[in-house]
């Protein structure tokens, strides 16, 4: 979910008035946790690159380099925030602190492909970092997934925007990429949280409730 107010067109005008600056900045705060539509940021420079009003190479620098310090901000967040800063944010999605700690575990025995393949899903990615530091993921581990998944994710989304966006128009593309992103994070979800719904339904079964 995003800030409402951030449109697709509120964006296009924004990078339109503040060229390569506007980009860095919106993907830097999706990644330290703010949600801000990085995804339509990153395929508005790179529709804007494809039409000659801004260059490739300097967009796809700033995507990459926008996820990769954002990130790392985002991961000393949520380490400074630690346990109690998940267990609120549990509590406002009304999920047990039990639950959570089958979340954290199964997060770190994944953490490495969690924080790599983790930016191609919507949502995941503004949560991503500071669950990473919430969770005590080495960071020297975390600094490298981070870089290389920032640096695959900005190239995919800059790269498809530029050469797509010769074919069929911006809000086409960004509809069709918002609803992959939608329905990988759907998958996702049900690959994580389906084993647990079971799990605690024979934790019930067995206890007899």
């Amino acid at each position: 979910m995003s800030l409402e107010f951030i449109s697709l067109e509120n964006i296009q005008e924004i990078a339109h008035h503040y060229g390569y600056l506007a980009i860095f900045v919106g993907i830097l705060l999706e990644n330290l946790g703010i949600p801000i539509p990085g995804e339509t940021v990153t395929l508005v420079g790179g529709f804007l690159a494809g039409s000659n009003e801004l260059r490739y190479w300097f967009v796809l620098f700033d995507a990459v380099a926008g996820a990769t310090i954002g990130g790392i901000c985002g991961y000393w967040i949520g380490r400074a925030g630690g346990w109690p800063l998940l267990v609120k944010i549990g509590q406002l999605l009304r999920i047990s602190e039990v639950r959570l700690l089958s979340i954290k575990d199964k997060f770190s025995e994944n953490s490495v492909k969690t924080v790599f393949f983790g930016r191609f899903f919507a949502l995941l990615r503004i949560f991503l970092a500071p669950l990473a530091g919430i969770v005590g993921m080495p960071f020297g581990k975390f600094f490298l997934v981070n870089i290389a998944g920032a640096s695959i994710w900005g190239s995919v989304m800059v790269t498809l925007a530029y050469f797509a966006g010769k074919i069929v128009s911006l809000e086409q593309l960004v509809a069709w990429v918002s609803q992959f992103a939608l329905l990988a994070l759907l998958i996702f979800a049900a690959v994580i949280f389906i084993p647990l719904w079971l799990e605690s339904r024979q934790e019930k079964i067995g206890t007899g409730e």
